[in-house]
């Protein structure tokens, strides 16, 4: 069901997310600078991204998933904590599409915006457990996806094990249901489409899925679809 205030909150998510991230996404890809890569690992140089059509595609992703977090969550006082991770997951998720790399120096600062954004939501509302819930939830995402990374090195990047912290803190405010179905529901979609892929010898099995477009879309769809899941499994 929608919040109140929904249509509110999602057109100023909306049109903030969309301007925002059509204009921080390709600023971000012409200044960051490039990962060490290993020997024969190739990439796609991040400032040759940075144009019209990672403008458009940021500010398309980041404006249909700010108005649907807004007409989920309504003027919450998380709303501006997710709208932040919006922007960042648009671009975030356009350049791992792109180069199968998730930039560190976008992740960690985003971890910074968002810890600052929940704290806020819980000196507004009080909700110290929702806030103490995220930290939980965000030390077991990541070091889940750590444990993955660990055993299928070649399956799951290190860039997916920062973003897994990341999604699991804001995920974790919300609820365990929420937690639960947008983290590891993206990962399964990813897997999901991985194999399809690999079965159809559209990509071949030494090649690497990019997880981080799955696990924000799977982030997303915890948002709308958590809390029904939990009261549906709940009985």
């Amino acid at each position: 069901m929608p919040a109140d205030n929904a249509l509110l909150a999602a057109g100023i998510g909306v049109v903030l997310c969309g301007s925002a991230a059509s204009v921080v996404g390709p600023w971000l890809m012409r200044r960051i600078p490039e990962p060490v890569l290993e020997d024969g690992e190739t990439k796609v140089v991040y400032a040759t991204l940075a144009g019209r059509r990672a403008a458009y595609w940021c500010g398309g992703l980041a404006a249909v998933a700010g108005g649907l977090l807004g007409w989920m969550l309504g003027l919450d006082a998380v709303l501006p904590t997710w709208l932040v991770l919006a922007v960042a997951g648009a671009v975030l998720g356009y350049i791992d599409a792109r180069t199968r790399f998730l930039p560190s120096v976008i992740i960690w600062p985003t971890y910074g915006l968002v810890g600052i954004g929940l704290l806020a939501a819980a000196v507004a509302t009080g909700e110290w457990g929702s806030l103490r819930r995220a930290a939980i939830a965000g030390a077991i995402g990541f070091a889940v996806f750590y444990v993955l990374w660990f055993a299928f090195p070649r399956g799951v990047g290190f860039g997916d094990v920062r973003l897994s912290g990341l999604l699991g803190l804001a995920l974790g405010w919300l609820g365990w249901g929420q937690f639960a179905s947008g983290l590891y529901g993206g990962f399964f979609l990813g897997a999901v489409v991985g194999i399809v892929l690999i079965a159809t010898r559209v990509m071949t099995r030494k090649q690497m899925v990019p997880f981080g477009p799955f696990m924000l879309i799977g982030a997303l769809a915890g948002v709308l679809l958590g809390a029904p899941l939990e009261r549906l499994y709940a009985g």
